[in-house]
């Protein structure tokens, strides 16, 4: 690295650093979760970009060229190889199973049957094995076969190759345009963990009302997994926070009791576990978490860097969480689509008067940029 370089990338790191801290910074940072935005900034189609990882250099440089005072730049990937090698069915990806210049897609489903919450609780290696992995990788519907056997060594090397690719590219966005990472690996809430992946969210909202205490015992059941694989692929330097994607936590999946019963007590002890490892963590409140986010009061101070979606009241969360952790976004997507520049320098002018005053708060989208933002 460049000793200009090397200047560039600390005082973007400080920044965003401090900013999370609750401290108050030379300037307020802009870290924008820019959702794929860059790549379709620099002309390639969504199927380019998760298939061909020479797309995300060149994304890459044009975006921090054309937008320098930006401080960190998003991480998280797609990488459709890895998908097709193991028949992992829990996605619709561009130019496989959908135009090439469509967004991927979740793929709803019950992966794990109502009457499974035991297996998962006792013996999750055997659910794992013997029911997910089946109904979750065509090529592995038959444990114990040739073609089971071979879909665990090809996604093996699959995910070898991916963890090389985000690793060049950290370095490269480091080394060669002084970028730091928005954030350096990701973990589900445990209630999400079952909602999105395993019971799905018709199944789930079933043993909302019929079996909650098989919910809490599953999400205190997977915490220990989370969290090691978590930390497996975290920043070791503790420069980044954990990403924390949260879905089904957001009104009105889950009334506020029901938020505080079923949801609540497991994450928290799974943050509390990062936290307490050195780590702070990128919350993305998808969707409206207003009836909620009081509770991230209860975690240690500038900890967890809470991005306020589009959906939110930015400045009742400054309200709210203001001094407790620090909060990012404030720019709507109406605006960065349809707005005038003007109108965006006088949102953003009110944003670092009134949300950014006293540090804590970092210039986003909602919870990133919009593709078609202009």
């Amino acid at each position: 690295m460049s000793e200009k370089m090397q200047q560039l990338y600390n005082e973007r790191l400080r920044r965003y650093q401090a900013a999370i801290a609750l401290e108050m910074p030379d300037r307020i940072p802009i870290s924008a979760g820019s959702n794929y935005f860059a790549e379709v900034y620099a002309g390639h189609s969504n199927q380019e970009f998760i298939y061909d990882v020479n797309k995300w250099t060149e994304a890459d440089v044009k975006f921090v060229n054309d937008f320098p005072e930006v401080d960190a730049f998003r991480s998280g990937r797609f990488w459709g190889p890895l998908h097709d090698a193991v028949g992992f069915n829990m996605y619709k990806l561009p130019g496989r199973d959908l135009s090439p210049r469509t967004q991927f897609q979740f793929v709803e489903g019950e992966r794990m049957k109502a009457d499974e919450y035991d297996l998962l609780i006792n013996d999750p290696v055997t659910f794992l094995f013997e029911r997910f992995l089946p109904r979750t990788l065509n090529d592995f519907k038959e444990p114990g076969s040739i073609r089971a056997n071979m879909a665990l060594i090809k996604g093996s090397i699959a995910s070898g190759m991916m963890g090389g690719f985000m690793r060049n590219r950290s370095i490269y966005l480091q080394n060669e345009l002084g970028m730091p990472n928005s954030m350096g690996g990701v973990f589900l809430a445990p209630f999400d963990y079952l909602a999105d992946g395993l019971r799905g969210l018709r199944g789930v909202m079933l043993d909302v009302r019929r079996q909650p205490d098989k919910i809490l015992e599953a999400c205190d059941a997977l915490i220990p997994d989370i969290v090691n694989a978590g930390l497996a692929i975290a920043d070791p330097l503790r420069r980044s926070p954990i990403f924390l994607p949260l879905h089904r936590g957001a009104f009105p999946f889950l009334s506020p009791k029901q938020f505080d019963e079923l949801y609540w007590p497991s994450l928290k002890k799974t943050m509390l576990m990062f936290i307490e490892a050195g780590y702070t963590i990128r919350a993305y409140l998808e969707g409206d978490w207003g009836p909620n986010w009081h509770h991230f009061r209860e975690l240690p101070k500038g900890k967890v860097l809470c991005d306020i979606d589009v959906q939110g009241d930015i400045f009742m969360a400054k309200e709210e969480l203001g001094g407790y952790q620090c909060i990012a976004g404030g720019m709507p997507d109406s605006m960065l689509i349809l707005g005038t520049p003007a109108e965006v320098k006088e949102r953003v002018k009110l944003l670092c008067e009134t949300v950014g005053k006293d540090g804590g708060f970092i210039i986003n989208g909602g919870c990133g940029i919009p593709y078609d933002a202009r």
